[in-house]
């Protein structure tokens, strides 16, 4: 038996199992919140906060990727997405940074949703591994996201 086998049987994976109970939090958070403006500004501190508890690589990298994010496309609405910072356009997720603690992987991820125009003949990148963000990572991140909102 394969172990994608054994994990059919098995279920949802510790990680993935808090993953969800994140989900479900941000949903009762946002509910409970009033006018726009004020939920808008609330999500953007909850991502800060999210941000903040990561341990100091996926920070940094982090605070980096909000920071590009953040600059070249604020049509893009800071949001938790399943306890991880996401950014969003009409309230649907457009890209999310994916810490490496989250589900104990070895790099942390950069992904995009359907949303996200990324686009590229039959087949394309949808989520990007990232070790370390430097200059060129950061254009990089910069001309996707412009990308993936024009």
């Amino acid at each position: 038996m394969s172990s994608t086998d054994n994990r059919a049987h098995e279920g949802f994976t510790a990680e993935e199992r808090a993953a969800m109970k994140d989900h479900a939090q941000d949903l009762k958070k946002a509910a409970r919140r009033g006018s726009k403006a004020d939920k808008a500004a609330q999500e953007h501190q909850d991502v800060l906060a999210k941000i903040a508890e990561m341990q100091d690589a996926d920070r940094t990298m982090a605070e980096r990727v909000h920071a590009v994010i953040t600059a070249t496309a604020p049509v893009l609405a800071p949001k938790l997405w399943y306890g991880m910072p996401s950014y969003a356009l009409d309230g649907k997720v457009v890209c999310y940074f994916q810490s490496a603690e989250k589900f104990k992987a070895r790099y942390a991820t950069l992904g995009f949703s359907d949303q996200a125009k990324l686009d590229d003949g039959p087949m394309w990148a949808a989520a990007f591994a990232l070790t370390e963000v430097t200059a060129e990572a950061e254009a990089r991140i910069a001309a996707l996201v412009k990308q993936a909102v024009s």
